[in-house]
């Protein structure tokens, strides 16, 4: 049945733990794009369980909503996006991903050996910056943003 494709925003919030005030607000930024019944009632691909749920790792992962909104601009509207469509997806944001996992790893590891040694010492510190040599390089914590 061709309405068992489609979903409320009420059942759209409930499969998906978001507010129907979010939802509406992804449909307002490009997000999601809603078909309107006669009565003027919004109804969702059932598909765009996913595009929400896309939406919520995406912010987990620290991505801003102008970006969720680039990567979701690739999917197709009006259909279930398909396996390939969605791989599409996950190869253009692996780089950037990695560079997120890559500067956590970094920034660990340095607290764990500042915090860890106990020393407390600015001479032996890693995260010492002698004659403020990295200053040149720009404001900020440089040492772990490079």
């Amino acid at each position: 049945m061709v309405e068992d494709r489609f979903i409320t925003i009420g059942q759209l919030a409930a499969r998906t733990g978001v507010a129907v005030s979010a939802i509406r607000y992804y449909e307002d930024k490009g997000l999601l794009q809603a078909l309107r019944t006669g009565g003027n009632q919004r109804r969702f691909l059932r598909s765009d369980i996913r595009r929400v749920s896309f939406i919520l790792i995406a912010q987990k992962l620290g991505l801003a909503l102008a970006d969720i909104e680039q990567q979701l601009a690739q999917l197709p509207q009006g259909r279930a996006p398909t396996l390939s469509d969605w791989q599409q997806i996950s190869r253009g944001m692996r780089f950037e991903i990695d560079q997120r996992i890559n500067l956590l790893t970094r920034t660990r590891n340095q607290l764990d050996q500042c915090i860890g040694c106990g020393c407390l010492s600015l001479q032996k510190c890693q995260l010492y910056n002698k004659d403020d040599r990295l200053g040149a390089m720009g404001a900020g914590p440089r040492a772990i943003l490079g």
